[in-house]
Parts: C-alpha cells; structure tokens; sequence
C-alpha cells in the first residue's frame, strides 16, 4: 500500500472499484504527465445512493458528501490509469457539475466536498484551480458530477 492509500484509509476511506462508463469513453486517460478523468458521479457499489435537484430533492449537506465520493471515484480512475497513486504530482484542476434547482447558487459550496477531500488525501498536492457549474440535468438524474485533471511524477 502507498502512501496515498494509508492516507485514505487513515480517514476510514477505502478507493472503491472504478465505476465502468455508462457509454462510450474511458473512466480515465493518460496522455504525457497528465490524467484525465471523465466525470465521476457519486456511485456507490454501482448505483446512485440518491438523484434529483440540489436546492430541490436534495440538500446541499447531501450534495457535499456526494462530491466527495465523486471525488474518491476519481482518485480510482486515475489508479486504473497510473497503477499507484503516488505518482501524482499535483491536482491541476476539478471541474463539478451541480444540478441544480432554478434558484440554487451555492455551487462553489457543494464541489467544496470535493476539493476538501483531495486536500484531505494528497495535502498540499490536491490545492488545485477549480470551475463549479450549475446544470439542468446531468446522467441518471445524479445531483453531483466532479472530473480533475492530475499532473503525474516524472
């Protein structure tokens, strides 16, 4: 085990199994010193542990932790990609999507899950340059969706 996996499981987090995409493209790519995932939604043991709106059918307390868990199905996509997750170098960005009730805009408060649970797993390595989107709707009515992008050791 590395460092980064004695970290998460020093926080009770064990990296779940890569969530198999849900049409045609790859959880995670590799091209030169970079990751890129696809977005993760917030799957658990392959379903979705709740769906709507934020600021609707879910909170944003709900939507935080389900952040963070898109943001640990991230982490795993990038091992599936690199073998170790000690060879990032840093979070250079995440992006998260929020679907959103009309008059929800605390966006930037729900990706916080998130970008704290990357600062919580890599420390200084997971500071990194952050977009939060409100959308319409995002797959499988899923309230939360979360990419990064991660620069590699060399």
């Amino acid at each position: 085990m590395g460092a980064v996996e004695a970290r998460l499981a020093e926080l009770g987090l064990t990296l779940p199994e890569v969530v198999p995409p849900l049409a045609a493209y790859q959880p995670a790519v590799q091209s030169g010193g970079y990751v890129y995932t696809s977005g993760q939604l917030p799957m658990v043991e392959g379903k979705l542990p709740v769906t709507g709106k934020v600021g609707a059918e879910v909170t944003p307390e709900e939507a935080k932790g389900l952040a963070r868990t898109c943001a640990l199905n991230a982490l795993a996509a990038v091992k599936s990609v690199t073998g170790d997750l000690d060879r990032i170098a840093r979070v250079v960005k995440v992006v998260g999507f929020v679907a959103s009730a009309a008059d929800f805009t605390g966006q930037p408060g729900v990706i916080n899950g998130a970008s704290e649970l990357l600062g919580e797993v890599l420390g200084d390595k997971g500071v990194h340059a952050r977009s939060a989107v409100g959308v319409a709707v995002l797959p499988l009515d899923a309230p939360v969706e979360v990419e990064i992008l991660v620069e590699l050791e060399p």
